[in-house]
């Protein structure tokens, strides 16, 4: 680490004489600021008006602007006036203050239940004790043990993510019959992109230049992943409790399929069967229990005792009604395409139809129709 250190003081006079990297620079933090007054005073989307992101989410994005612009003057102010305690400095700032910030955009993006940041926070105060002693003493004898332990708290969030998404991802189909746009594994790219790029900048000696360029691409491509995720993620209101759905994923592992018809199926063959409410793209496990008479614990309940989710249950409906089409289409010799047929079964998107078809039927929609016409 000392010797990183050194390498970067050496380096920091080479940067700034370096015009293409001194324009890219300035591009970025001017993009940043634009971001950030954007997401600030602009209260809805442009680029998809009709979408309303969390509140929350806007605000945590953002910040993660503010602060690209923050570091980006910590960093200049450390090329203009290169020491070892300004080094220290800055990158304590840096880091502290972008891991809440990452954790707040990540933990916004799952509506499932609100997620508090502030452990996050409270994990880095060893953190901040060890950039004290950096400064009290001037030295960096403190300085490997606090970047290990800023990965490390990179690592367990990391981790609990994993399961959070998990949790997240069950929740969104035991509840919505569209996902689209609304699941979130873009949260893992960002956090592997971070702890990557800090582990390569703060334990691999040389190539400092070349990490500092490639930082830079990465701001832009985390930006636009961020504005793209505010832009898209539609606020969930109908958000259910946690407490709502592990009953029903209890069920589902305890529960086995049951072929004889309940009260449940009929009212489901009634109102949303035979009236092809399945076709509905936006449709809600509580807007179907709203219809039917009964309330979402009871219905979700009911797909988990089938072994289903709601999702895979109007999706298996959807199907079926692309298949009706087809073969009607086909039968009358009608020149179709599986993409029309597919939005008019219900599908927002034809790439969640094709893998909701092929998890179906076993196979794919281009050999489903080849085996139909042979």
């Amino acid at each position: 680490m000392q010797l990183q250190a050194i390498e970067c003081l050496m380096e920091a006079q080479e940067i700034l004489q370096d015009i293409v990297f001194v324009i890219l620079y300035g591009v970025v933090m001017g993009l940043s600021i634009a971001a950030a007054l954007y997401l600030l005073l602009r209260r809805g989307n442009a680029i998809a008006p009709g979408v309303t992101p969390p509140l929350r989410l806007r605000l945590w994005a953002a910040a993660i602007m503010l602060e690209n612009v923050f570091s980006h003057v910590l960093w200049l102010w450390y090329f203009c006036h290169p020491s070892a305690l300004v080094y220290i400095i800055v990158c304590a700032l840096d880091f502290l203050l972008l891991i809440p910030i990452i954790a707040g955009i990540l933990l916004s993006m799952l509506q499932d239940r609100r997620r508090p940041v502030w452990p996050v926070a409270v994990a880095l105060v060893p953190a901040i004790v060890l950039t004290a002693l950096n400064i009290i003493y001037k030295e960096n004898a403190f300085l490997t043990w606090q970047s290990i332990y800023v990965i490390a708290v990179y690592a367990v969030l990391m981790v609990y993510m994993y399961f959070a998404v998990r949790q997240y991802g069950r929740w969104l189909r035991d509840n919505y019959a569209d996902l689209e746009n609304k699941e979130v594994w873009q949260c893992f790219l960002i956090l592997a992109v971070f702890m990557l790029l800090s582990v390569l900048y703060l334990f691999t000696s040389g190539q400092t230049k070349v990490l500092i360029y490639l930082l830079e691409f990465v701001c832009v491509i985390i930006m636009g992943l961020v504005l793209w995720r505010v832009e898209t993620l539609q606020s969930l209101s109908e958000s259910v409790t946690a407490d709502v759905e592990e009953p029903a994923e209890e069920a589902r592992k305890t529960s086995a399929p049951t072929a004889t018809p309940t009260k449940m199926d009929i009212l489901l063959k009634k109102h949303c069967e035979d009236n092809q409410l399945y076709l509905q793209n936006d449709l809600t496990l509580a807007q179907l229990a709203n219809i039917i008479g009964t309330n979402r614990t009871y219905l979700s309940q009911h797909f988990a005792q089938q072994g289903l989710t709601f999702n895979a249950y109007i999706n298996s409906l959807r199907i079926d009604h692309f298949i009706r089409l087809y073969r009607e289409a086909a039968a009358e010799s009608r020149i179709v395409t599986a993409q029309q047929f597919s939005f008019k079964s219900g599908f927002h998107s034809y790439s969640t139809f094709s893998a909701a078809f092929k998890q179906k039927t076993g196979k794919t929609v281009k050999a489903w129709m080849q085996s139909l016409e042979e």
